[in-house]
């Protein structure tokens, strides 16, 4: 049985809690017109094992939500004080100081607060509650290191920063940020030249390399050119940043290639900002940039701001059904598969990461970039290494890998195939980790359950290492997830390996490539008439390139995977099913049906089919569940666990709140029709007895007809007019099992059944099914944080607490959840079943 339903009462309490702790800004902590009552409260921060002070980012929470400042208590100390809400979400806040390492001193009245103190990423938070009285209070917070990564060679940066350089002498310390790139220069008009932008800094930018100590320093000669009118007219173009030059430019943008060119001869790297900028694909091809910031300044700390995107991901990207809006998971989603896609399109680029601290609420080097540097810090070392990919970049774990011993930014170049390499490396991470990942030419290759040992630091270390195989050119990076309380996450993803294969070159999927060509056709239409012709040129061009690119051969798949209607009625329900409610794309109709790209639009036009003829369901219809089409794959990760998956026990569940989300207040936003996603019901995925694994719904282990060589037919569901589904499978040696799929308005009613024709008693008949959230927006999140686990139910709440997702089986046999795929199970277990019983 599944439920299926909107918990309003539940929201509505979330919300009075939530909405009542509304944070104060500073300005308004005391009352107009009288001087508050105040104490000092004094400190000092120390490294928790050698008792040298530290410098330090603390932040001061008292009554109501109201925020304080420390500062220094010395007379060569300094500190900065930083206070930044997000103007789309007022509850993310950033109010800390930045202390250098001397006693600070912060004037509070009487009442309770929360004290935290972190620095860096190599350390622990510490917290504290300290209730401030009638005398002067004095605290002492020894911070805990968990791991050095200078003692490990590795040495972090901040490529996106816009924070002053009188700032940066402070802040860059306190956050043990070892290189910073100020963007002095900040342009948003087009054709401005730097000296005259907007926001660039003010007076003499000083000339070279800025020093803090050994292995701390500022490069203050960087410019952001951010455009977002044109010719005095509201047009958002976008942004790059030339990181590391060494003149002062007096060029404006459009066109981008000439500057890129001027930066590029001085040194400079091309960091190439968020891509859902509208004109961002012309950047690799126009300018050779070759960083792409990976960890950027969405990502936060605090609560997760914009929601809402400038461009909207395709359905290959995240969310898996397309869309412009989403939260922090499927935002990092979308940014990596765009990266993967550029890569997958032959662009070597090396992953950065940026804060854009001082404009966001962020401290700096939230999202870092760490560069390995085995024989010490130098800057130009940093730059070099930098550039050709010797990183990873992390918010939070460190990640330590490689392939046959080489650092990331390695290419490797086989003599033929398959080439066989080892991945191995290691994982550590302030909180446990989630799951590691290969990712492999875009997807998910191999994925490994993290061992979470404590080190003697107090930290948690996992491993990994396989040798594999590799058939053709591309390209491999690993990636890693940590789970942090209240739905957050944190996690670190690797520069790429490169891998060349003579005669089998690396090949996008068409999607890819469709993609990148797509976005430049848009930006073609809306930009002809306002961007000068220099500009446009270079839009034309790249989406020539595009255009060229060879797209990988996937005919042999299609012919072996698709399933081709047997009639016009079947051909119009599974068009029906993939355009108007999983929003398939041609090409991913045509790898559910095996039918030429040619054939599917000309059955759409027959048939009237598209987005905007979708019909609109009657508020009282039950639940919308369909057979699940195939052709898209229904997990987000773990895939190796789960090859060629098969459609015939796979539902499609669609949520009720189809149509509209929830916002804060518990009242209902207009959404498009389906943007709620669907979530796939594998019924069953698995069937086990004393006799072995009697069925599996994909390929993953072999059942025990593989072992005899024995092939079962494809089947499908028997539709009926009420919406129920059911099918029955016979298996070989006279076993067969079946379901029946009722849906309602409050939930889906689910039975299943198993036949033994045998002349043995069947044992031990356990049944695994799988609900896969991949799809179901708000849903998605790859993680177990979400989840409870209250036998025989099992439930997934929704990012915004308003929603659940409720499934529970009887006779009932356990619950248990899969944080990569992601997926939840309250699995049952059949009774023993005689011979010649059901």
């Amino acid at each position: 049985m599944m439920l299926t339903r909107a918990f309003r009462g539940s929201a509505l309490l979330l919300l009075v809690a939530l909405w009542s702790r509304a944070v104060s800004s500073p300005a308004s902590r005391s009352g107009a017109g009288e001087a508050p009552v105040t104490r000092e409260l004094r400190g000092r921060v120390v490294d928790a094992r050698t008792g040298e002070p530290l410098a330090a980012r603390i932040y001061i929470e008292g009554p109501a939500g109201s925020w304080h400042f420390a500062r220094s208590d010395a007379p060569e100390g300094t500190a900065v004080r930083y206070e930044k809400r997000n103007w789309v979400n007022q509850s993310a806040v950033e109010f800390h100081a930045t202390l250098s390492a001397h006693p600070f001193v912060a004037d509070l009245a009487p009442g309770s607060y929360t004290i935290t103190v972190e620095r860096g990423k190599e350390y622990f938070p510490e917290r504290r509650d300290v209730a401030v009285g009638a005398g002067p209070v004095e605290i002492e917070v020894k911070l805990r290191r968990w791991i050095d990564m200078a003692a490990r060679g590795w040495y972090s940066g901040d490529t996106h920063v816009h924070r002053t350089i009188d700032e940066l002498r402070n802040v860059a310390i306190s956050e043990d940020l070892n290189v910073s790139f100020p963007l002095t220069f900040w342009i948003m008009k087009a054709f401005t030249p730097p000296t005259a932008g907007d926001r660039s800094a003010a007076g003499e930018v000083p000339e070279g390399l800025i020093s803090l100590d050994e292995s701390h320093v500022i490069w203050p000669r960087n410019t952001e050119y951010e455009i977002v009118s044109v010719g005095g007219k509201a047009h958002t173009l976008g942004a790059l940043f030339l990181l590391g030059h060494r003149s002062i430019f007096d060029e404006g943008v459009p066109p981008w290639g000439p500057v890129a060119r001027k930066a590029a001869a001085e040194g400079a790297l091309l960091d190439m900002d968020k891509l859902d900028w509208p004109f961002s694909f012309c950047l690799p091809h126009a300018t050779g940039a070759t960083l792409y910031e990976l960890a950027n300044n969405h990502v936060w700390r605090t609560e997760f701001g914009f929601t809402g995107w400038v461009s909207e991901a395709p359905p290959l990207l995240q969310p898996p059904f397309g869309g412009k809006h989403g939260g922090e998971r499927e935002w990092v989603g979308y940014t990596l598969g765009m990266y993967y896609a550029l890569l997958d399109c032959g662009f070597r680029l090396s992953p950065t990461a940026g804060t854009a601290s001082g404009v966001h609420p962020v401290p700096l080097g939230f999202s870092r970039v760490y560069v390995r540097l085995p024989d010490g810090f130098s800057y130009e070392g940093w730059l070099a290494g930098l550039a050709k990919g010797r990183s990873f970049v992390t918010t939070g774990p460190m990640l330590f890998a490689t392939v046959d011993g080489r650092d990331p930014g390695e290419t490797f170049r086989e003599a033929a195939a398959p080439a066989k390499l080892r991945i191995a490396g290691s994982v550590v991470s302030e909180e446990p980790l989630a799951f590691i990942e290969v990712v492999r030419n875009g997807l998910p290759w191999r994925t490994y359950m993290p061992q979470n040992r404590r080190t003697e630091a107090g930290a948690h270390e996992s491993s990994f290492a396989e040798e594999v195989g590799i058939e053709e050119s591309g390209w491999i990076a690993v990636r890693a997830w940590e789970d942090r309380p209240g739905g957050r996450f944190r996690f670190a993803h690797s520069a790429p390996w490169w891998i060349e294969i003579p005669g089998r070159p690396l090949r996008p999927r068409a999607e890819e490539r469709d993609f990148l060509a797509h976005r430049m056709r848009e930006e073609l239409a809306r930009s002809r008439g306002v961007v000068p012709e220099e500009g446009i040129a270079e839009y034309e061009r790249a989406l020539a390139a595009y255009e060229k690119i060879a797209a990988r051969d996937d005919s042999v798949e299609v012919e072996r995977e698709g399933r081709r209607p047997t009639s016009d009625a079947e051909l119009r329900f599974w068009l029906e099913t993939m355009v108007w409610h999983h929003r398939y794309t041609p090409r991913e109709i045509r790898a559910a049906t095996g039918l030429g790209l040619d054939e599917i639009d000309a059955a759409l036009r027959r048939f009237g089919i598209s987005e905007a003829t979708r019909p609109s369901r009657p508020k009282d219809s039950p639940i919308l569940v369909l057979p699940y089409p195939g052709g898209r794959h229904p997990r987000a990760g773990f895939l190796d666990g789960a090859i060629d998956p098969q459609r015939e026990t796979k539902i499609s569940v669609f949520p009720p709140w189809d149509g509209g989300a929830a916002d804060r207040s518990g009242s209902s936003t207009p959404a498009a029709a389906g943007s709620a996603g669907y979530f796939v019901v594998d019924v069953p995925e698995a069937i086990f007895s004393n006799l072995g694994l009697l069925y599996l719904a994909h390929t993953h282990v072999p059942t025990i007809w593989d072992a005899r060589g024995e092939k079962l037919p494809r089947l499908e569901w028997t539709r009926h007019d009420d919406g129920s589904l059911d099918f029955e499978r016979s298996l070989p040696g006279g076993i067969a099992f079946g379901t029946k799929v009722v849906p309602g308005r409050e939930a889906v009613r689910m039975e299943m059944w198993i036949r033994n024709g045998t002349g043995a008693t069947l044992t031990g008949l356990r049944v695994q099914n799988c609900i896969l959230f991949q799809a179901a927006r708000g849903f998605s999140a790859q993680t177990n944080r979400n989840k409870v686990l209250a036998p025989p139910y099992a439930a997934a709440r929704s990012d915004d607490g308003l929603r659940w997702i409720i499934t529970a089986w009887h006779p009932f046999d356990r619950t248990w959840a899969n944080p990569p795929v992601p997926c939840l199970h309250s699995d049952p277990r059949f009774p023993d079943c005689p011979p010649g019983e059901t």
